[in-house]
């Protein structure tokens, strides 16, 4: 039998390297550290997604309010000034749902006149198709021509029960709309005759040293989604004019309704305005031909240069510091993962992000003197890293929110009681 192993002299051993990683490469570590984090950070947001989704009837109204609460809080703000503010929020909402009551009334009394001569010519186009399909290349018979109709009520009549599901799902949407539609109202009361109040007691759910970073990132975030409102309003009313008055002076029949669909799509950015553009194309093909179509082709796309190469560059960039490319993927992923909604509200959720995430980067609430006058400890947030040096980062007003004192008092007049 063979003797047992060596031994090396006392002087010869070593101790155990426990923290020895020489065997697994530098680079594929700090990509398994990057994998986990940014694993956790995507099944955390998809379950918060999945939360969301499941108490949409709640979470969309709580975002329209907000978006319609950032829009007029500076009238609200100035109505402040003569009378209580009860009364100067009465004003204001009374004002918007005027302005909307009467849009909606001159858009009814368009669309009642346009249908009542769109009828005779839909009238007229469905007898075309019908002297197409008997005397064009099918050659189809009268009595094929009723067969094929009979055949559609038939399949009608058969699949009734799923023509009634239908309905009473309609039915059932109606009433999540009409319940929304009054949480917004209530919602929107609230966010505008307390907000101020309401936005404390959040921050004040945040652990103490973390409380003045919260408070500094939500109120910039906010100033953020009030920028984009505002702008995006700009945008859709020039969209809006732009197709509107150009469908009105060659001839396409319902300008002011199309003008009116084109303000609302356009709150969807960049896909809203050339999605309902085409409807304007589309009746401009029904009613006056090919040749007007085309030319209203060329209007909506002259419009959709106009916001694509001067107001987005120019007016909305610098207003939410969102690159367009980021605006685009927003939109795209918003819609794959929440449809219209999604495509609705993800670009403001990404500008308060990026801009709350800035905000808290540079640790701008220890100099922010509107964090100082909520009187937050300002030493707080010590888990946070520090703020980028000049060699790491050199802000500049195209990628970096404002952070100093000439925006605090507007967004401590906008966020008071």
């Amino acid at each position: 039998m063979p003797g047992p192993l060596p031994v090396p002299p006392a002087t010869d051993r070593q101790a155990p390297r426990t923290d020895d990683r020489t065997d697994v490469p530098f680079a594929l570590r700090v990509a398994a550290s990057w994998s986990w984090r940014i694993g956790l950070v995507v099944v955390v947001g998809g379950v918060l997604v999945y939360l969301l989704g499941m108490v949409s009837l709640l979470v969309i109204p709580l975002m329209i309010a907000g978006l319609v609460a950032a829009l007029l809080m500076p009238v609200k703000n100035a109505l402040r000034r003569r009378m209580p503010n009860g009364l100067a929020v009465a004003v204001t909402l009374v004002g918007f749902f005027s302005v909307i009551a009467a849009a909606l009334l001159l858009v009814g009394q368009q669309l009642a006149l346009g249908f009542t001569s769109l009828w005779s010519e839909a009238r007229a186009g469905i007898q075309q198709t019908l002297d197409w399909l008997s005397q064009g290349p099918l050659r189809l018979t009268t009595s094929e021509i009723d067969q094929f109709l009979q055949d559609i009520g038939d399949a009608a009549q058969n699949n009734s029960a799923s023509i009634l599901s239908g309905a009473l799902s309609f039915g059932t949407t109606a009433g999540h709309v009409g319940a929304g539609t009054l949480l917004t109202v209530f919602t929107l009361i609230f966010f505008l005759l307390d907000g101020g109040r309401i936005w404390r007691f959040v921050v004040g759910l945040a652990p103490v040293p973390a409380r003045a970073a919260v408070d500094g990132a939500g109120r910039r975030g906010w100033t953020s989604m009030a920028s984009y409102v505002r702008v995006q309003m700009l945008v859709a009313a020039v969209d809006a004019i732009g197709i509107g008055v150009g469908a009105a002076i060659i001839g396409v029949p319902l300008a002011l309704p199309l003008g009116v669909l084109v303000f609302l799509g356009s709150f969807i950015p960049i896909v809203g305005a050339l999605a309902t553009g085409s409807v304007a194309v589309m009746l401009a093909l029904v009613t006056n031909g090919w040749v007007n179509a085309l030319v209203m082709l060329a209007i909506v796309l002259l419009v959709q240069q106009v916001e694509g190469h001067i107001l987005q560059p120019l007016i909305m960039g610098p207003a939410v510091a969102l690159h367009p490319l980021a605006v685009v993927l927003a939109v795209a992923g918003g819609t794959l993962l929440a449809g219209i909604p999604g495509a609705l509200f993800s670009v403001p959720i990404l500008a308060v992000l990026n801009t709350s995430v800035r905000y808290i980067a540079h640790r701008a609430w220890e100099y922010d003197p509107v964090v100082a006058q909520e009187g937050w400890p300002i030493g707080g947030g010590h888990g946070i890293s520090g703020p980028a040096t000049a060699e790491q980062e050199s802000p500049s007003p195209a990628n970096t929110p404002e952070l100093h004192a000439p925006a605090a008092p507007a967004l401590q007049e906008e966020l008071s009681p």
